[in-house]
């Protein structure tokens, strides 16, 4: 088997990724002739050679972006743009490695999505009354303890010890720029970089490895994980040998993310809230975009009242941001919002939440003040105005569906 750091300045390799990440829906046009240029001007070999000596990525820059839906920052890095397009190939072929975790890992899984989750898990609760506990990770791919996860990392590759020192060289560097400024301090895995699920998905290969082979139901997906159990005591000695596991790799448990639920109690994970058959928006999916759309509102009224634009201005530029959110999100590297949840939930209540708020938001852009008044703002002006509902293109998304499935 080929090393893959030999592979990085392979023109043929290079191609093959481009084809795929084409067939994935990854590029719109444009960007995928940019990659075609980058690859058939070999602008990759640079970066790939001095790899292939043994270097490794420059440093890093160390960015404080907005948590969506949430006031809150989240820490990410980024290398510069050939060391990022070098890393996505590699990232790509460390896919040789999906067969090593376990089946209860769901997240960057070759041919597996988060759908998969809440599918297998209704799948295997169905008919049964369980426990079940949820928890999320702090801050996780940058809270990794390098010097847990190389060991770890160590075994996995022990049959690309090229790759092994690569990985070691970049992990084991603890300098980032902020500010223009060199800074010193642990990065675990840099989330932002194309390499960081990977290296958080082998990070706890041992935690999904164990609850499989006991037989427990379980998912993982990154930082959420979610078991069950038949009654409340096995529920809580589940609980307890997956807080200890997390300690021994020294990861802190979200308190606010923390839950129980009680049979015949809807469980919510990954967004969704789940009911035997029944799937929806989780209550804290739907908080969190509310307070985006507050947010973005307000934003936007003080943006009209500072310049002095018109009303009509002002509910576009709402509605042009939340179709953008919704349904677009300009990066074919990401799912959008509609694209996670349209595949997976069978109840439209929380979507009709979701879009009534957002209605009186863009009225409240149209009047100044939330007032019954405002719904002398029609809703066929909203439609005027480029207003999108969830729940009409929700419908829509199903009857596509249904009609590619009746003529594949």
């Amino acid at each position: 088997m080929d090393g893959i750091i030999g592979q990085l300045d392979n023109q043929a390799v290079w191609e093959e990724f481009l084809a795929h990440r084409l067939m994935k829906g990854r590029f719109t046009w444009p960007m995928f002739e940019d990659a075609d240029a980058y690859v058939a001007e070999e602008r990759y070999l640079p970066v790939a050679r001095a790899w292939m000596a043994g270097g490794g990525p420059g440093i890093p820059e160390r960015k404080y972006v907005n948590k969506m839906g949430t006031g809150k920052k989240r820490t990410v890095y980024s290398f510069g743009p050939d060391e990022t397009r070098v890393l996505k190939l590699l990232t790509y072929l460390l896919y040789r490695y999906d067969g090593r975790f376990s089946p209860n890992c769901y997240s960057f899984r070759r041919g597996l999505k988060a759908s998969d989750a809440i599918f297998a898990l209704r799948k295997l609760l169905r008919g049964r009354r369980m426990w079940a506990y949820k928890l999320d990770i702090h801050d996780y791919f940058n809270s990794i303890s390098i010097p847990v996860l190389l060991p770890v990392l160590r075994e996995l590759l022990s049959d690309d010890p090229e790759l092994y020192r690569f990985f070691e060289r970049m992990l084991t560097d603890d300098r980032a720029l902020s500010d223009g400024k060199v800074v010193r301090g642990p990065r675990g895995v840099m989330a932002g970089t194309p390499t960081a699920p990977f290296l958080a998905d082998v990070y706890l290969m041992e935690v999904d490895r164990y609850f499989y082979e006991s037989g427990v139901f379980y998912a993982r997906y990154s930082d959420d994980i979610i078991l069950f159990a038949q009654d409340r005591a096995e529920l809580e000695r589940h609980k307890a040998a997956l807080l200890d596991f997390l300690a021994r790799y020294r990861l802190e448990i979200n308190p606010d993310k923390e839950r129980l639920y009680a049979p015949d109690e809807p469980f919510e994970f990954l967004g969704f809230k789940c009911l035997g058959n029944s799937v929806d928006i989780a209550e804290a999916t739907k908080r969190k975009m509310k307070g985006k759309i507050r947010r973005t509102a307000r934003a936007i009224a003080r943006w009209r009242h500072r310049e002095g634009l018109d009303a009509g201005r002002a509910m576009k530029g709402l509605i042009r941001s939340f179709n953008n959110k919704f349904f677009e999100d300009g990066d074919p590297e990401a799912l959008n919002w509609s694209r996670w949840f349209f595949p997976v939930i069978n109840r439209t209540d929380g979507l009709r939440e979701i879009d009534t708020y957002l209605q009186q938001y863009i009225r409240y852009l149209g009047t100044g003040r939330h007032a019954k008044a405002n719904y002398r703002v029609r809703y066929s002006d909203l439609k005027a105005l480029g207003y999108r509902s969830l729940v009409h293109e929700y419908y829509r998304y199903r009857e596509s569906k249904e009609n590619s499935n009746k003529n594949p």
